[in-house]
């Protein structure tokens, strides 16, 4: 079985160089790769399936900034914050805002696995580590 799954992996990660274009997933070339796999069924197609959507969600959330905050956050500051992230990564990132009470005041900003946090209950956190 683990001959299988190597196999999977392999071709999942093929798939995935074929989906991307210039560092950005292309959705026409997702769709494409997707009409392949159902037409041409390869072996452990649910293995190959899983292991290309993984690959897929981890590249799209590296475009992706996941903006965390205690009160409101004004548009002008998200589009900041896509200026700067795509600069900082030289890619186009977009920003999602969601409301996350606990942080108490300030932000938290996710890029792929990048965390970038400026909020009281962080500092309080890292107050309390040093101690």
């Amino acid at each position: 079985m683990a001959a299988a799954a190597k196999q999977a992996q392999q071709l999942a990660r093929q798939l995935f160089k074929l989906s991307v274009v210039d560092n950005v997933v292309s959705t026409d070339r997702v769709a494409g790769v997707l009409a392949y796999v159902e037409k041409h069924a390869p072996a452990n197609a649910v293995l190959v399936l899983k292991a290309y959507h993984r690959l897929i969600a981890v590249e799209l959330a590296k475009s992706e900034a996941r903006v965390e905050h205690a009160g409101t956050v004004a548009p002008a500051a998200l589009a900041a914050i896509a200026a700067a992230m795509s600069k900082k990564y030289s890619r186009p990132i977009t920003t999602t805002a969601r409301a996350h009470p606990a942080l108490l005041a300030g932000l938290r900003v996710r890029v792929g696995d990048d965390v970038y946090e400026s909020s009281v209950s962080g500092q309080l956190a890292a107050l309390a580590l040093s101690v």
